[in-house]
């Protein structure tokens, strides 16, 4: 079984129910209302359906419900098991191709359609749908808030790293899935919140009602007044060969499998993209023992914040920039991948290929707005406001300050006399910050009494430290006037407590110094169980992951508050204030195969994953019939899949750009009327009427 049995922040004994489910004939075992896509990974299973076109085989891609790659045939129904609790005794199969129709109609036993009214729906269980519910709710308002997971909290769910910002506005230090506990711990406190999660809203009518998909069983028509739309993103993809074989999928589904199921679904993987999703889903990996071979950016800087970027190359990660994937490869499942550097107009350079033998590929080059819900309520005339990722890609620390203005911006839409803190609107704009100028890193002289050592360069939304710090002798240079000032230290006593280096969310904060002779004394953050014991010598680098020296454990500490280990090591006084990080995984894991080994055919590359169409194919099309309407597309299936066209919508200019033809000059497709699969059984609520 591949569980997680030991990780440094999350708990793994949980105690869950053992239930027993058969996959193709074969017994297998998994947890009770775990999806059954990870039921399967947590077996080794990979492959979930075979496709019409090509016999194709399909794995895991979001793990989110909005595609239809795990679409499996469960209990002699095809359903997507990354949103399908797993029971005792289900019979699961591999989807081959279509699924079959039932052989014969029978007798509907119950016509109803349920009826829900509130003041205000609001869809999205996130921070921001979170916070903007709370504020409604002091107001008064009768509110329905819904969620697609079994738990509120959205992406904070898969965020086992402490967060950035500031610990009075907004958790700083504290990690995703504290912070939602706690934010959905204020939401149960008002009675006049009605929560429902395993819940997805199917459509918004023309006369203003909502029809939502209750425990993915009954349907149900909900009446409402205003609306707030938080929905979230969806990650975006990208178009190269083999982009579709088990073993590619988004960032954020690995996230769920690793932190939010327990499952370790790999064992060595590659990333693309470098931006704070690609650098925490790279530490995540690390933290549950996966190896991971690199990072790639077709830019020529890292996008993500430079702690982050700092603390996976400390650990062993190389950071590979100007580099593109080329393909992923294997006999059914991804056994290798190949980047290659890029020349100036960001063309691969074929010669300078490099293949990786791994098992996954995970894509993070961004995300997209899930503001579909928002359009539609516009153009219906609806009383609605759109915040979190579904307004703007932000952090979630800024999704939190854009939830309580766009929940007080609906009270006033609907009569009622508030006043929005002009603060907040100050800090949601300092939190989305993107990351500011970078300084070169200064030198620091230690002498016998301690002495923090800030390695963070570079301007980002963060000062935990000086408010945990008893003696207040971190301070902000105060360059900027906010929190995207860098800190420094004072000069002040410093009572070695540790707190600044436990709760640094980019763990760039080591304390340190002199002791006799050429010896010093240095306290670095680790956040994995220590492999180490005290009086071993471990690898420490400085903050750009260049080794120093071998220090010699002198201390392991746990600091509880924060879960994270402090260790005190004995260092040459020469290395002391450099040192800023502990070597995690060995540059042998990294290296690349002696030769590459790819075969890049770019037009073969899949654009439409639920059809099998080709980027070749389409480019095709488009130059043969002169196509300027993205809805003629639908002729050669493209965007009729399951997923709604979600996936393949955003990759659609770059591919009438490639055919010759101005993107500003197509007609955009039609959207589909429902959102989500529904059976036609569920929406008179049939379905429930079967089971009673």
């Amino acid at each position: 079984m591949n569980r997680i049995e030991n990780h440094p922040v999350l708990k793994t004994n949980q105690n869950k129910n053992k239930v027993s489910f058969s996959f193709n004939g074969e017994t297998f075992h998994g947890y009770e209302n775990e999806p059954v896509s990870s039921a399967l990974i947590a077996n080794g299973v990979k492959e979930f359906s075979i496709h019409q076109v090509d016999d194709a085989p399909q794995g895991i891609f979001c793990a989110n419900g909005q595609c239809s790659h795990c679409t499996l045939i469960i209990d002699g129904k095809p359903l997507k098991s990354c949103i399908t609790g797993l029971k005792d005794g289900m019979e699961v199969r591999t989807m081959v191709h279509l699924p079959d129709l039932p052989s014969e109609d029978r007798k509907l036993n119950k016509f109803s359609i349920e009826y829900l009214k509130c003041e205000i729906l609001v869809i999205g269980g996130g921070p921001s749908g979170l916070t903007s519910a709370v504020e409604l709710a002091k107001l008064g308002f009768d509110i329905i808030l819904i969620d697609d997971k079994e738990n509120l909290g959205g992406k904070l769910l898969l965020q086992t790293h402490k967060f950035f910002g500031s610990i009075e506005d907004c958790y700083a230090g504290k990690r995703g899935i504290e912070i939602a506990a706690l934010l959905e711990k204020e939401i149960r406190s008002y009675s006049n919140i009605r929560v429902y999660t395993n819940t997805s809203v199917a459509a918004l009518y023309k006369d203003k009602k909502a029809g939502i998909f209750i425990d993915y069983k009954n349907y149900a028509i909900v009446d409402f007044d205003g609306l707030v739309i938080s929905s979230g993103a969806r990650e975006k993809n990208l178009v190269f060969p083999g982009n579709d074989i088990p073993g590619v999928y988004g960032a954020g589904a690995f996230q769920t499998l690793v932190n939010r199921d327990l499952i370790k679904s790999s064992d060595r993987i590659f990333i693309i993209g470098s931006g704070n999703v690609g650098l925490i889903a790279a530490y995540h990996a690390l933290q549950t023992g996966i190896t991971v071979v690199g990072i790639a950016d077709i830019l020529d800087n890292v996008t993500g914040y430079k702690v982050h970027a700092d603390k996976i190359k400390r650990m062993g990660v190389p950071v590979y920039l100007r580099n593109t994937v080329l393909t992923a490869e294997g006999n059914g499942k991804v056994e290798r991948i190949t980047i290659a550097e890029v020349d100036d107009n960001f063309n691969p350079l074929l010669e300078k290929a490099k293949t990786f033998a791994v098992d996954t590929l995970l894509i993070a080059v961004g995300l997209s707005s899930i503001d579909e819900f928002y359009n539609t309520a516009i153009q219906f005339g609806y009383n609605a406001v759109k915040t979190g990722d579904a307004d703007e890609i932000a952090e979630a620390s800024s999704a939190m300050f854009g939830g309580k203005i766009a929940g007080l911006q609906l009270a006033k839409i609907l009569g009622k006399d508030v006043t929005i803190d002009d603060s907040w609107f100050k800090k949601a704009e300092v939190l989305k910050s993107k990351p500011g100028k970078t300084i070169s890193e200064p030198v620091t002289e230690l002498n016998e009494k301690y002495t923090p050592i800030m390695h963070c360069y570079q301007e980002i939304p963060c000062n935990p430290c000086i408010s945990v710090c008893p003696s207040g002798s971190i301070k902000l240079d105060e360059a900027l006037g906010n929190i995207m000032d860098l800190p420094y230290y004072t000069g002040e006593e410093c009572t070695r407590c540790g707190m600044c280096v436990a709760v640094c969310p980019g763990l760039a904060i080591s304390v340190a110094k002199k002791l006799y002779g050429e010896w010093a004394e240095v306290v670095l953050p680790h956040e994995f169980i220590p492999n180490f014991h005290e009086n071993e010598f471990v690898t420490l680098t400085d903050t750009e992951g260049n080794i120093l020296e071998k220090g010699e454990v002198m201390k392991i500490q746990l600091n509880k508050k924060y879960k994270t280990y402090l260790i005190t090591f004995k260092v040459t006084l020469q290395n002391a204030a450099k040192i800023a990080g502990i070597r995690i995984q060995d540059e042998d894991k990294t290296k690349p195969l002696p030769k590459p080994e790819f075969n890049y055919i770019p037009d073969n590359s899949i654009l439409c994953r639920c059809e099998r169409v080709s980027v070749g194919e389409i480019i095709k099309f488009i130059k043969e019939n002169e196509i300027k309407d993205v809805n003629q597309l639908k002729q050669i299936r493209v965007g009729m899949g399951a997923c709604g066209s979600r996936t393949c919508s955003i990759l659609l200019p770059r591919i009438f750009s490639a055919a010759g033809v101005n993107w500003y000059e197509v007609t955009q497709a039609t959207k589909r009327p429902l959102s989500i699969e529904i059976p036609m059984g569920a929406i008179i609520n049939e379905e429930s009427g079967e089971e009673q």
